[in-house]
Formats: C-alpha cells, structure tokens, sequence
C-alpha cells in the first residue's frame, strides 16, 4: 500500500535538511514573497520528504555534532553564515549536497567567478583587473586618461565598467564619455524605487581599492537573470537595467516587475555550464546581450525566481528528482497524475486569446494588428553650426600640432579631447592680443582679422566650463615647411612653418531641442500605438515590443535620440545614461553626403545658374499647373535676383546691430559675468527650460557670448556677398536663414531691429533653395536621394521583411499547435486507460538543445517574453519599433525616393507610392523642420491567408516638424512660445488616401532598385533572441510532433 506521493507505509520519508539563514526560507508573513517556503512547502507534499529547518541558533551556536542527521543537504553561503561550519558537517554526515560548499568561495571574488567561467569556454565581457595592496596605490600598469584606462597595455574607453573585486560590494560604477556629456553613473542595491545614481560631475575613477575594468556592453537597457534548477533546467527573466534611468519598475503590490524571456538553445547550454562549473544546481547568474552575443557577467549562487507558481512547480519537481535519484533511485520518478497542491484546485479552462484592432480609420478593422513602427525622423531645435578658418604661423601652435600628430611634419592633427582642447586654449590665450582690433592704427586689415579669429577661437574653447568633444573640434593642417638641422647636427629635417587652423562649433541640440524630442517621444507613445495609449509601456515592459533606436554621429542626433526615448518610455533623469544603454550609432548610414556630393555640387550650379539669371526650365512632356513639382528649380520665388540684393542688406544692418553689443565685451565683462555663471553644456543635457538668468541680464541665449554672436553674423555676410567680383553665393541662404530662425526664437529680448524683415526675405529664399539642393528636378532628386538614402533604405526593407516572416511564422506555428492539440485529443480519446499526460514535458522543462536559428539578416538583440511563465492574456501580440534619428539630407532623401520612385526605367506605369493629393502638399511643403518625420506602419491582416498580398499593409505619414506659422502672428500664443524659445512639433499627415490598401510587396517592388540589398550589409552574427516560440514553421511542426511523441513514449515506458 502506498501513500499520494509513491512511498510506502512505513517506508522511512528521505530528509532533506535546510541549513541557510532564517530569512532566507520566510520572508515576513507573506509565504507568496518567500520562493524558498514556496518550493519546500510543494517537495513536503509530494509525501517523499521530511524537510528539517536548523534555523539560526542551531546553525549559529550550536556544535555540528548536535546538527539534526539529513539525507539531501540544502546549505549556502549569505551574509553572516558560516560557510566552513557547514564545510565541516558536510564532511561528517556526507549528505546529498544540492549545492557543493567548496565552489561557493569562488563567488565571493569576481576575480575567481571570471577565471573560472574562462576555464569552462563561457564567454565573459572582455575585462582587466586593477589589483591594489593598500588604498590609493599607484601602480605602474594602470593608466588613467579622460576617456580611457589602460590596464597592463590594454585599453578601455568610456563607457566602461568599473566593479569592485569583492563580490559582496554591490557598489558597482559606469565612467561615460565626454562626447556624451561625461559623469558616472553607480549602481548599487535597490533602496526604495531606486537601483542607481548619476553623477554628472564624477570623471575619475577610484583608486582606494582593486577593481575589474570592463567594456560595457549595450543591451538595449535590459538585464537578463538566469535561474537554473540543476543542470538541464534554466529559466530566464528580464527587467529594465538599473543603467538607463535608475527607476525600478514596481507592480501594485510593490514587487519589482520582471517577465520570463526565452533563452536561445546556446544560452540554455551555457546554463547548463554554469551549473555544472561552480558545482551549484540552483544557480542564478546575470546574461549580457548585446551585438547579437550573450555573455555571463555575474554569478550568484543559490537563487530563486519570486512571484511565480509555474516556476515554484517547476523547481519542486526538479528538485524531487534529484533527491530520488541520489538517495532511492529505487523509487519512480515519474510525477504523480496530478501534483499533490493541485488536487483541489478546479481545472481552468483554456482562456481563448484576445486581440484588439488597430482602431485607425481606413484599416480592415478588429482584423487587424500593427505589427511594427519605422520612423525616421529629424534631430530637434539646434545653435548655428559654426566654423572659423585662419591661416596660423605661430610656433606655440605649430608645436601644439606636432605634440599630437606624432611628430609628423606634414600629418594633420584633429584635437578633440579635454587635454588636447586644454592646451589649445592655453597657447591661444598667450597670443591674442591684449588690446581690442580697431585700437592699433599701424596695423593691417589682415593682421587685425587674424587677431579677430584668434579671439574667436578663444572665446569659442572657453565656453562651456568644461571641453566635449560633441561639440567643438580642431584641425590643424600642415601648409608650408621649411629644411632644419636636426637637434643632434646629424643632417636635415623638415618642420612646418604655417598650418590651416578649422574650428567647428556650435549645432548643439537646444533645451527646445530637448523638450521637443522629449514631447514628441510622447506624442509616439499615445498615437503611433493604436488601441494602446499607455499600454505601449506593457508592451515594452513585457517584452512584446522590440525597440532598437539608432543615431547618425552628430552630437545633437544623438542627444535629440536619448530625449526621444526618455518621453517614449517614460524614463527618468539625465540624458547621458539613457544615450549611452538605448542608442546605437550607425554613421554609415545615417551620416554624411559623400556619395551624392558630385551631383549635388552640379545641383548647387544649376540653382545658382537659375536664381541669378531668373529663369526657369520646364519639362516640355509634363504641364507645369498639373504637376508644378516636375519644374526645374520648383519652389523658387521669380524675383530671387532682387531679394538676393535685399538679403544682403538686411544681413549688412543685422550684422552692425550685433557688432555694437559685442564691441568693448571685454572691458563690459564685469557686470553680468560675475553674476551669472558660466554656461556648462554638461549641466544642460538634461535641461528642457531656458536659462532665464542669462535672458534677464540682457544676455544671448545658451552658452553664446556677444562676440560669437558677431563672429556668426560676420561670417555669414562677408560669405554671401563677395562685393569685389560682385558675386553671391546661394549655399550661404540656408545659413543666414537658419541664423535668422534662431535669433528670432531664442534672441527675442535683444530686440534686433529689421531681424523679422530680414526672415521673411531669407524664408522666402530657403523655401526654393533648400528642397532643390537636392534635386533641380524629380529626375535628380531621385537619384540624389538614392544615393543618400540607399543604406538606410536597404535597412527598412530588412525591418519590415523580418517583421513579416516573424508574424507569419507565429500564425503557422498557431494555426499547428492547433492541429497537434486536436491529434492529441483524439489520441487520448482512442487510449483512455494511458497514464495522463504529464503536468511537465520534457520541453517544459526546458532542457537546453540545439534549436534552429533566427534567420535575421542584422545583429539586433532581441528579447522575447516566454507564454509559458508570463501572466499576459496575448502572450503572442508583438510590435516591432525602429527609430532611425539623423539630419534633415537624409529626410529629404528618403522623402524624394517614396514620392518619385516610381520615375524609375525599371517602374513605368507603376502609379507613385504616394497619392496626387500628397504630392501636392508636398510640393507646397518647403521645409522638413527640426523634428520633422516619416513613418511607415507595417499591419497585419489575419482575415485573410498568408499568401494573400493584402494580408500585410504599409501606411506612410509625415511631419513637416517645427511649425514657424505660431511665430508670425502677433497674439498670445507667440508671445508665449517666444517666451519658451519653443516651437510646437506639427501632426503627422497621411501620404495615401484614407481606405487604400499599399501592399508590402507592392511597397517592397518599388523602392528596391533605390535600396542596397540585403546581401551587401556586414554578416549578423547569430541574434540573442528566441529560437523555439516564434521559430520557422517547418521546424515548429516538426518540434510539436516530436513533442508528441516523446509524450507517447514518457506514457509507456514510465520515465520522464
């Protein structure tokens, strides 16, 4: 006779005795907070098993000896615990150990922990150790520099990861660059609903212990935490990274929100080698994906999953194996038809999915699911972008340039770092001159220009309080050398004796800037998401949303990029740390115009050609008042001659005006420097409002002096008009405008009088010339934009391909599990005398395999949440978003190809992409303004077959951005936004008629030729993502049949 869990009467139950800490089995009154009561509470029913509490005096003072006798030894090390008492007990009675003592030493050293993960092949980030003997020893293989350590020879750049060597000290450090605005970030044990800290004015790192350096690894601001339950068990979780904002995400009971995520078959083999490498079979240890790879970071012992019963189940019936096995291997294994909690609980029907349309007007209705968002979209409000060019000759300059181009007489030097900038600024400050220009009459104009420069260059590296390479950078050109004798008189060698000096400054992302991406990000998160709202935040938070921004180089992308994804995901604090975890830069295909630059210079010519002759050319095969877009030079004002003349006035007038206030600067400093402080751009990274001291004392807004503010407005009319040969230069107009924009906004309080005049004439001019410089006609534009765009384009084609293939695979392998289910039904139907089918497969306990491969085309890390353990009622409902953050070239680019593709040999007769209607209005559209944006919405109709064209439709919106209109009426509205220095960011408009249908294929067909193929970008390595729920179809099927029969074969033979 036997009892509910297979021992029989009289038989003697196996002990298992539980020597840890009290407050690890029960935490306060709640057993749900406590995994540990959870998972002993389920092994005591099975009817197997005594579990013996020692409990703290027992462990703490009395003799191992006295310690009660157990078969099966649960025993690990935490604070307090005496690890080598337990040692010792274990040595005496020789229990089952879940979890070998020995091993656990390793874990209090990070040292030993990577070491020893580097034995076993597992992957660790790449890192270094710093090892001290006393505090704040100087130690000859470390090396400390602003943006790097260097440790034993081997560099790492910030951002960089600084953990002390003693795996107990959770005061764990992040060092970020200065190109994203420097400070640290530390992260430490949570306190309250805080996991971390930013320190904006911390640089150095700490020198009064031993420390491993490592390189940070981007993960898409997610940690992973793997638990596994023995060798061949692993269950995984994810959570936002105390890295990005610091913020723990807490439910309404107060428990820190974490959701089950899939491991790839190579990460459930890793588990599996961490297991059996420290020797621990409950192990939980911390997973890094990023670039498509998993590395382990941390281990931490003995760990369990909290707030889920599915894994309590799990862990219970893992744990009663291995007891049984090592101690009656003569028992059954096999799990009980039921488990013995689940007895009285009344069986819970199958919960059909629900799903939500996508509730936009036009769509297929409740049929339909969004299934990814692509945006591209324009950095927000930014300075003038500035450069100064000056011919130098000085020997503290020249030095400066060989001290950093190793040497080389005619190499160039690019100054961009702290210590570089320092000591430019040093030898500038010895050479300007002490008196003002204007004050020496024996000196030439050129002399005096050369002076001006100088001080500009000055002023320029003085601004800020704080140098960033974001911001300011200097190169220095070798011009002119002349023969020496060498120091030691052994022949000659050559030394420069004039260098070209090119400062570039300014384009810094404004607090409008930032305000505007912030607004807009959620602007997103409310409307871009339909039938979600708020809920865009659970799809992240449950890892139903794959999000993966990226950036062009520029400093204000970037920037305009971490504040659009503090509003999207509503995060908080400071911009450098979500910057550094969220955004990826990809120059190469959000930068530059390299490859278009002949045709547009030829662009620049024609467009020069048509305003200072005032004609225009027409394409005889189309009418113009059809289709006025087709006109050479369309958007051109027929007087650009005559406002050419008139915006050379007005900038002359302009220019005097500033000129007065900056004259004698120097000698007026006292008043209102010594009140205000110095503008530090670090500080204002984060900054969305105006620094109203500065606007108060009568001040140019933001860091920029009145000097800089001549040295701007000076540039721009000695560029545009050269008066000796007579001569105007068109690529000067947008500049003038964009100077113009941006006094008027931000400058408002200095009242420049013809300042509105003089925008208007220069709006008038931009209209025409900025939208043609790339492209005099539709032709041009197509192929300036193709060649601008044809990386960036190849890229949206593999977003939106993925995310088909993804959504198709899903509803196969829905649509399978459907016929397995039903087969399996019938099987038991035919054998209902079989043993139930088991409450955990094989699969369930997810045992680590090999799994087929995501065939995605780029590295991105991926999260998954896994339907099994995650208390979501669309485990299956799954958007994917991409934001691609760059300069106005490439939306004018991308713009060009969408609406004029179809232009194409290969396309003819294809109607465009975009509606007459569109086309229009966006020809009426002159500017692509800070912020501005093209969407495309992938949705999915699952009406209808997967072979059906129209089961996967694209919707194309746009934002024309900043909207100047508010500006130009006199009425509350515009004194405010003056107040703000900030414009409204304009609503998407569509680009295809409401109800029409722009089928993927069809979008896929037409935009191909323009965009590079798939095969050219860099080989991916293997994803981080899942490769069992959403795999192919084929390999689905094929795993849920052999699923089947594995179950078939468990019922017959009595094993699991």
């Amino acid at each position: 006779m036997e009892d509910e869990g297979g021992v029989s009467v009289g038989e003697k139950k196996i002990k298992i005795g539980v020597c840890v800490m009290e407050k690890k089995v029960k935490c306060g009154s709640e057993v749900f907070s406590a995994p540990m009561g959870e998972i002993l509470d389920r092994l005591e029913s099975f009817g197997e098993f005594e579990i013996l509490h020692f409990g703290d005096k027992v462990i703490l003072e009395d003799p191992i000896e006295s310690w009660p006798i157990c078969d099966c030894l649960i025993a690990f090390h935490s604070s307090g615990y005496p690890l080598k008492k337990a040692q010792a007990y274990a040595a005496l009675r020789k229990p089952f150990l879940v979890n070998e003592l020995d091993p656990q030493y390793l874990l209090h050293d990070r040292r030993k922990v990577y070491d020893h993960l580097e034995m076993y092949g597992l992957p660790v980030p790449r890192y270094a150790c710093v090892n001290r003997t006393v505090p704040n020893q100087d130690l000859d293989y470390f090396v400390e520099e602003e943006d790097f350590v260097e440790v034993h020879g081997e560099r790492f750049w910030k951002p960089f990861v600084e953990k002390p060597v003693n795996g107990d000290d959770h005061s764990i450090m992040i060092y970020y660059p200065s190109s994203a605005g420097g400070g640290m970030k530390e992260l430490f044990r949570k306190i309250g609903n805080r996991s971390s800290e930013f320190h904006p004015d911390v640089r150095r790192v700490r020198r009064e212990g031993s420390y491993i350096y490592e390189e940070f690894m981007a993960t898409g601001g997610t940690d992973v935490k793997v638990y596994t339950v023995g060798p061949e068990y692993a269950h995984a979780e994810a959570r936002k990274s105390p890295v990005v904002d610091g913020v723990v995400m807490r439910n309404t009971d107060g428990k820190e929100v974490r959701y089950p995520v899939l491991l790839t078959p190579a990460e459930k083999q890793m588990a599996r080698e961490v297991c059996i490498a420290f020797r621990q079979a409950v192990c939980g240890f911390d997973l890094l994906r990023s670039e498509g790879c998993s590395y382990v970071c941390d281990v931490n012992g003995w760990s369990f999953v909290k707030n889920s019963y599915k894994y309590y189940d799990d862990a219970a019936c893992v744990l009663r194996k291995m007891c049984l096995d090592a101690k009656a291997p003569h028992l059954s294994s096999t799990l009980p038809p039921t488990l013995p909690w689940k007895v009285n609980e009344p069986v819970q029907p199958n919960e059909g999915l629900t799903r939500q349309g996508s509730g936009i007007i036009g769509t297929f209705g409740q049929s339909e699911e969004l299934r990814c968002v692509i945006a591209v979209i324009r950095h927000g409000d930014r300075t003038p972008k500035q450069k100064v060019k000056l011919k130098v000759t000085e020997e503290k300059l020249l030095n400066l340039m060989l001290k950093y181009n190793g040497g080389k007489p005619r190499a160039e030097t690019k100054l961009k770092s702290a210590v570089q900038l320092q000591d430019l600024l040093d030898a500038t400050r010895m050479l300007v001159p002490r008196t003002r220009p204007g004050r020496e009459s024996d000196s030439d104009a050129e002399d005096l220009e050369h002076a001006e420069k100088l001080r500009q260059v000055k002023a320029v590296l003085e601004e800020g309080g704080h140098f960033s390479g974001i911001y300011r950078k200097v190169q220095l050109k070798p011009l002119k050398w002349v023969k020496i004798s060498k120091s030691n008189g052994e022949g000659e060698e050559e030394r420069p004796v004039e260098a070209l000096m090119v400062l570039k400054y300014g384009g810094v992302l404004t607090h409008a800037g930032r305000k505007q991406a912030e607004e807009l990000g959620r602007y997103f998160r409310n409307n871009m998401y339909p039938g979600e709202g708020t809920g865009l935040l659970r799809l992240h938070s449950t890892y139903r949303h794959d999000l993966k921004i990226y950036s062009s180089d520029e400093g204000r992308v970037q920037m305009s990029a971490a504040a659009f994804a503090k509003g999207l995901l509503d995060l908080e604090g400071q911009l450098t740390p979500i910057l550094v975890s969220l955004v990826s830069k990809d120059s190469s295909m959000l930068d530059g115009l390299d490859n278009a630059s002949i045709e547009m210079e030829a662009t620049k010519a024609r467009l020069n050609e048509i305003m200072t002759s005032g004609t225009k050319m027409i394409d005889e095969q189309v009418s113009s008042e059809d289709y006025p877009w087709m006109t050479d030079g369309a958007g051109l004002p027929p007087n650009a001659h005559e406002l050419l003349r008139e915006l050379v006035k007005l900038t002359k007038n302009v220019t005097e005006q500033v000129r007065l206030l900056a004259m004698d600067e120097d000698e007026n400093l006292t008043e209102p420097y010594d009140i205000i402080p110095p503008y530090d751009q670090a500080k204002a990274l984060g900054k969305t409002n105006i620094d109203s001291d500065r606007i108060a004392s009568g001040l140019p807004c933001g860091s920029e002096g009145f000097l800089l503010m001549f040295a701007r407005w000076i540039k721009l009319a000695r560029d545009l008009y050269n008066e000796r040969k007579d001569r105007f230069d068109i690529t000067q107009i947008p500049d003038v405008y964009d100077s113009c924009k941006y006094d008027l906004l931000h400058n408002s309080h200095l009242d420049l009088k013809g300042l509105d005049e003089l925008f208007k004439v220069a709006q008038l001019l931009a209209d025409g010339v900025i939208p043609n410089e790339y492209g005099i006609n539709p032709q041009q534009k197509l192929k300036i934009g193709s060649k601008i765009a044809r990386r960036l384009m190849g890229k949206i084609l593999i977003d939106l391909r993925n995310t088909r293939e993804e959504a198709m695979s899903v509803a196969e392998l829905k649509e399978s599990h459907e016929q397995v289910s039903l087969s399996l039904s019938a099987s038991q139907k035919e054998d209902r005398n079989s043993q139930p089918k088991l409450s955990i497969s094989t699969d369930e306990l997810r045992r680590p395999g090999t799994g087929d491969k995501d065939e995605d085309d780029d590295k991105e890390t991926k999260y998954r949440l896994d339907p099994k353990y995650a208390n979501v009622k669309t485990p299956e409902r799954h958007v994917r978003t991409r934001l691609y953050f760059t300069s106005e070239s490439h939306i004018h680019s991308l713009m060009n190809v969408l609406r004029y593709c179809n232009l194409d040999e290969s396309l003819q007769g294809e109607e465009s992409l975009i509606c007459q209607n569109a086309l229009e209005r966006l020809c009426k559209t002159k500017e692509l303004d800070y912020m501005s944006y093209i969407v495309l919405r992938l949705f999915e109709n699952t009406e209808v077959s997967l072979e059906d064209p129209k089961r996967f439709r694209i919707e194309l919106t746009f934002s024309r951005g900043a909207d100047l209109s508010p500006l130009e009426n006199n009425d509350d509205e515009a004194e405010s936004l003056l107040r703000e220095h900030t414009l409204p960011i304009m609503g998407p408009e569509r680009l295809q008629e409401v109800g029409s249908c722009l089928t993927l294929e069809t979008m896929e067909k037409m935009v191909r030729p323009f965009a590079m193929p798939a095969e050219d970008f860099p080989p991916a390595s293997t994803p981080v993502g899942f490769s069992g729920y959403f795999s192919k179809s084929a390999a689905v099927l094929e795993r849920l049949v052999n699923l089947f029969h594995n179950y078939k074969n468990s019922s017959s033979n009595g094993k699991t």
